[in-house]
């Protein structure tokens, strides 16, 4: 589901100065109309993100993180499904979350945290870098020997904005929580306007967004806890579980990053 005219087509006189890439049109259901993106043949480099941002962004597309993981999966083998993909702009992330919580909450909380209490408040306070740079810092922190994906490689999607690339590659990592990634995506554009997150990472069912405006006090965090639970139950309910007050504290509290995985 790509929403502007694709450029990947022409990628190869576009000008920008790319390493040795792939592009990918495979998915769940064959080979796509037209590449959903493209990424680089070998892992990425600390300090490399910045400029393919700018760059990219010249010609309508965004850099993301691939992560191969252990099982060395990439994109051309991932369930890829961009005709099950709606347009994050149809779905309220209000709506999304309420639903969610509905269906996972009151099995797996106490009967005090059993109604969806809504949306966070956006943090008072503003964190010390703008998002997008905030983003390059994450992204070269995530990269090289001592990253936290060592072996991840660039990626230039065509989307109009950070939160709305796993939708317009199709993305179905979260399939057992969600299997229409534009309603997450719709999540994700609320916690741009609120939180300043940006997507850095995508693996097969791994997600990793940096967070421009993190919450500073334990009441913003533990209100945000919730929609984390809601978004992704794993992240409570899995390795270790939490309860959503130690969630927030542990894991949100003043962090820059937050990562998400499906089971």
């Amino acid at each position: 589901m790509a929403t502007l005219p694709n450029p990947l087509p022409s990628l190869a006189t576009s000008g920008l100065q790319l390493p040795p890439g792939s592009l990918v049109d495979a998915t769940a259901d064959g080979p796509w109309h037209e590449p959903l993106l493209w990424y680089a043949d070998g892992p990425a480099s600390p300090g490399t993100w910045a400029g393919l941002r700018a760059a990219g962004r010249a010609v309508g597309l965004l850099p993301v993180l691939i992560d191969g993981g252990r099982r060395d999966q990439w994109p051309d083998t991932w369930d890829l499904a961009p005709d099950r993909t709606s347009y994050p702009g149809d779905h309220d992330a209000e709506e999304v979350l309420g639903e969610y919580w509905a269906d996972c909450a009151p099995d797996e909380l106490d009967a005090e945290d059993g109604e969806w209490p809504g949306l966070a408040p956006a943090p008072a306070a503003d964190g010390p870098d703008t998002p997008d740079d905030l983003a390059a810092e994450v992204a070269d922190q995530s990269t090289g020997p001592e990253g936290w994906f060592p072996g991840a490689r660039l990626a230039l999607v065509p989307a109009r904005r950070s939160a709305d690339i796993p939708a317009a590659i199709g993305w179905s990592g979260p399939v057992n929580h969600e299997d229409d990634t534009a309603r997450l995506c719709a999540v994700l554009r609320s916690w741009e306007d609120r939180f300043g997150i940006r997507v850095v990472a995508l693996g097969f069912d791994t997600l990793t967004v940096s967070v421009g405006r993190p919450p500073t006090t334990p009441a913003e965090a533990r209100a945000l806890a919730a929609e984390h639970f809601a978004f992704c139950p794993d992240n409570i309910n899995q390795n270790p579980p939490y309860d959503l007050d130690v969630y927030a504290e542990k894991i949100l509290l003043n962090q820059e990053t937050w990562h998400f995985w499906w089971d």
